[in-house]
């Protein structure tokens, strides 16, 4: 059985006005998959990567959008588990078909909503959050006492980070583009914020640490920050390269990480940290109850309607704004 819905979606790579909106026929769920209604739905950075062929690898035009959502579950095709029609669940990941009103969805990416929480401030977290999650407790896991780097401090994902750095005890330095921004971080937990249009966030780091340098930096915003995020860390300092907001990375001479004192580089992919149902829900168990807790809070909300989707895409690419950005249906 099918049913009519509502879908973006795009034959060719390129700006936002390459999202369509159409009525699509979407088909019963396969095995191993479900369907769900969707309460509200997650807009990523990685949506912007998707949409102009950044990753282009595992997309074959034309093409859905949208890797994050909460939603209702409607149908379920063979071998779903314990999954029933009417749970509320959460998913990251799977084919990129997220900003619909329905979607299909492999049964191992849904996890169960505590009910506790509501949909809109889940869908806000989720991916956001459990790259978080990823990035502070297993890709670098950082503890108390330990000072650390992060780009972007007042976005989506560095607001979350620094809430959760902040409750673990850490020092936290954050990169943001204004005045208005380093309030916001700092209203986050930020101890040190740097407007990098302002100042050289190099020597501020030297500055703040006396010389010594941060054990880990996280970046994701690439060509423009990751030479002089390199600079900023102490011996034996990890750099978390995760995205490239501002263009790829350049070539990396890798003797130049022993000269600067035995450095690690590392590129994570969140993809890699899920891929396994356990690892997967045990992160998400983890990221729910912080947010149940109050030590990790939505940053800075912005709703759009899903009919909205291009607007939504224009308005985060021009950094107009803040937090996290969710879409209703």
């Amino acid at each position: 059985m099918t049913i009519a819905i509502d879908a973006f979606r795009f034959s060719e790579f390129g700006a936002p006005d390459v999202l369509r909106r159409e009525t699509i026929e979407l088909t019963a769920p396969a095995a191993g998959e479900i369907q769900i209604k969707h309460l509200a739905i997650g807009v990523n950075y990685i949506d912007v990567y998707h949409r102009k062929g950044v990753f282009a690898a595992p997309l074959s035009l034309p093409s859905g959008l949208g890797v994050e959502g909460v939603g209702i579950v409607t149908a379920l095709g063979d071998g779903a588990g314990n999954i029933k029609i009417g749970d509320r669940v959460a998913y990251v990941g799977g084919p990129p078909n997220g900003y619909s009103t329905h979607r299909n969805l492999p049964a191992a990416r849904a996890l169960p909503v505590p009910e506790a929480l509501d949909s809109e401030t889940v869908a806000a977290l989720v991916f956001k959050g459990l790259t978080v999650e990823y990035l502070i407790h297993r890709c670098v896991p950082v503890s108390k006492g330990d000072t650390v780097l992060f780009h972007a401090a007042a976005g989506g994902v560095g607001s979350i980070a620094t809430q959760w750095l902040k409750h673990l005890g850490a020092t936290v330095i954050g990169t943001v583009g204004s005045q208005e921004k380093a309030e916001i971080a700092r209203a986050n937990g930020c101890d040190h914020t740097i407007i990098y249009s302002r100042e050289d966030f190099k020597a501020r780091v030297a500055e703040i640490t006396g010389g010594k340098g941060v054990s880990v930096v996280y970046d994701s915003v690439g060509a423009d920050t990751f030479a002089g995020s390199l600079e900023c860390l102490s011996p034996r300092g990890t750099l978390v390269s995760f995205g490239e907001a501002s263009g790829p990375v350049a070539p990396l001479n890798v003797a130049s990480l022993g000269a600067r004192g035995s450095l690690f580089v590392t590129r994570p992919s969140i993809a890699h940290y899920t891929a396994d149902r356990g690892e997967y829900e045990a992160a998400a168990r983890n990221l729910f109850a912080a947010i149940e807790a109050g030590i990790v809070k939505a940053p800075n909300l912005s709703k759009y309607k899903l009919s909205d989707a291009v607007k939504a895409h224009e308005d985060m690419e021009a950094r107009r704004t803040r937090g996290s950005i969710i879409l209703i249906p």
